[in-house]
């Protein structure tokens, strides 16, 4: 394979460190501005009231007819819905908090890197989604059905609200953390850090270790386990089919697969 004969396209693109902090204080101004609009939005609809009914209505499916979960802390019926509205409002703007870091990054990638950059933190966010609506619409409900089983008669379940809201948002941020695994995989194949054979090979040692995550961030019951090691092992079968073809198409024009190799003419003594 011969040399690319094409300048380096980053030479003499250096910038001086205090123009780089003046870049980063700008991406951060425009994130917290971004949170700023989604805050403003989501404050008149569907407000405060309306997210706290929206995230506890899987627990108030499997609770008594009337009955409410209650705030046990003095400033609780204050700060909690404050807490939820920045959570979900950061959830909405995070499309735009992440072009920001790849804007921030952009210079400093090369132009076969910034073709394949944006789609993947898009793909990532749209992963991020789908780990939160997954654990909204399919995980609470069952969790919270499963636990009611094992509820004694006596027992009047009225969860206090900051402890709930504490639980989902680890739940949260656990499933759209683990439904990245895809994007791991191919970064993983495309920086030559793993092959792509070696992946298949770990299948088993995976699911071993995805049940091991799932035991250890999700609460001890047999459902949400369940919910969140079975995702991710689906997920990274999606990584090992996603990186042959991530591979290929991020590569610049011109280099080879590092599984080829060249034919050299043999020494001759």
């Amino acid at each position: 394979m011969s040399e690319p004969s094409k300048e380096d396209e980053l030479a003499g693109t250096e910038q001086p460190f205090v123009q780089h902090l003046m870049e980063l204080r700008d991406r951060l101004l425009y994130c917290i501005y971004g949170i700023g609009v989604a805050l403003a939005i989501l404050f008149f609809w569907p407000g405060p009231d309306g997210l706290i009914d929206f995230i506890a209505h899987p627990i108030k499916e499997h609770m008594p007819p009337g009955a409410k979960l209650i705030a046990v802390g003095v400033f609780s019926p204050f700060f909690v819905p404050l807490k939820v509205l920045m959570m979900v409002a950061v959830l909405l703007a995070l499309p735009w908090l992440m072009y920001q870091i790849w804007a921030f990054v952009a210079p400093g990638l090369y132009s076969h890197e910034k073709k394949f950059a944006l789609p993947l933190i898009l793909f990532g966010s749209l992963l991020a989604y789908a780990g939160i609506a997954f654990v909204q619409f399919f995980v609470l409900g069952n969790m919270f059905k499963f636990i009611q089983h094992f509820t004694p008669a006596s027992v009047a379940a009225t969860p206090d609200i900051a402890s709930y809201v504490e639980a989902i948002l680890a739940l949260y941020i656990a499933f759209a953390a683990a439904f990245q695994v895809p994007i791991v995989v191919m970064l993983l194949v495309r920086f030559g850090l793993v092959e792509i054979d070696k992946l298949k090979s770990f299948r088993g040692y995976f699911v071993v270790v995805a049940f091991i995550i799932a035991a250890v961030i999700t609460p001890p019951d047999v459902i949400s386990q369940l919910a969140l090691a079975i995702p991710m092992c689906l997920l990274y079968e999606v990584g090992i089919v996603g990186a042959r073809w991530f591979n290929k198409a991020s590569r610049p024009e011109g280099e080879l697969p590092e599984s080829t190799e060249v034919d050299k003419p043999a020494d001759q003594n």
